[in-house]
């Protein structure tokens, strides 16, 4: 933990981070957001030859698309919703006065069909299957949002709202085991081209409940999650940074994905973790980009 608040308070005195009151959710200096647009720019030029459909989707979903992924049942913990005020002129000066007072003035609030995405590609797959089936060899798309995940923490890689670059693959289980294989070596190879110790391991996702630790443990054994970690804050623990994973039918049958043939589309994505590598970065370089190492400078801004 010492070594969490050394590193976030550094980030502040430097004003990398701004710091807001709440754990997990900060501010970003133009230096700090220069570091992101160059490391993505990066990501680009590696896969730039797959010809990926590029989707922006704003930092919400539609609610019914976030109740129908199934997200409640495996992470309750980390969900967000948008809440705003639906009452009369009535309602509205009892809100008032519950403020004035000190009140919860929260508990008036209505929630809305927005929830916080917590996942860039979380609205894909439905996006995608009201397009119909695939066209012959599948579909691969690039995607980066805003996403949200309610874990405060004094860890400056671990915040509440966060950016996520993504590629996903959909298609059959061949094609998104190798693309989740390609950009498995790709991320390696990009991460040592900006000089950060890397190691890959197999993982698992946070899931909640007694229940969880099964799916957790089938996760692990099938091999279906793997993280590209670099020490952040703890050599013993290293951060997460880049994420490989293998959905095998999950959401191409939440969403009645299918392939050219008719058959159920497999799923798989690489997510990039935009703000925990920019803080690798940081941590393992310097504060200052000026004085960072020749070969990552013209690695990032040419």
């Amino acid at each position: 933990m010492d070594m969490q608040n050394s590193l976030l308070n550094r980030l502040f005195d430097a004003g990398l981070l701004i710091e807001t009151g709440v754990d997990g959710l900060y501010g970003r200096s133009g230096a700090f957001e220069d570091v992101i647009t160059r490391f993505e720019a990066l990501i680009g030029a590696f896969g730039a030859a797959d010809n990926a459909e590029a989707i922006r989707f704003p930092p919400g979903m539609n609610r019914a698309h976030f109740e129908g992924s199934g997200y409640m049942k495996s992470f309750p913990q980390l969900a967000g919703t948008v809440h705003s005020f639906c009452g009369c002129e009535l309602d509205h000066m009892n809100l008032l006065q519950c403020m004035a007072e000190g009140g919860d003035w929260t508990k008036g609030q209505e929630a809305t069909d927005i929830v916080l995405t917590p996942a860039a590609c979380y609205p894909l797959y439905p996006t995608i299957a009201k397009r119909g089936p695939l066209p012959a060899g599948g579909g691969l798309y690039d995607l980066q949002s805003y996403c949200f995940r309610h874990e405060p923490s004094k860890d400056p890689a671990r915040m509440q709202l966060f950016r996520m670059r993504e590629y996903v693959r959909i298609g059959t289980p061949d094609a998104v085991r190798e693309f989740r294989q390609t950009w498995m070596e790709r991320g390696r190879q990009l991460i040592e081209t900006v000089q950060l110790p890397v190691e890959i391991d197999v993982a698992n996702d946070p899931f909640f409940g007694r229940a969880g630790r099964m799916m957790s443990n089938n996760q692990r054994d099938q091999n279906l999650k793997f993280e590209l970690l670099i020490p952040v804050t703890s050599t013993a623990r290293p951060t997460a940074c880049l994420s490989f994973n293998y959905h095998q039918d999950h959401f191409g049958t939440t969403w009645g994905l299918k392939t050219a043939d008719g058959e159920t589309a497999h799923t798989a994505c690489v997510g990039f973790g935009l703000e925990r590598i920019a803080l690798a970065l940081f941590a393992h370089h310097g504060l200052d980009t000026a004085d960072w190492p020749a070969p990552v400078r013209k690695a990032l801004w040419g």
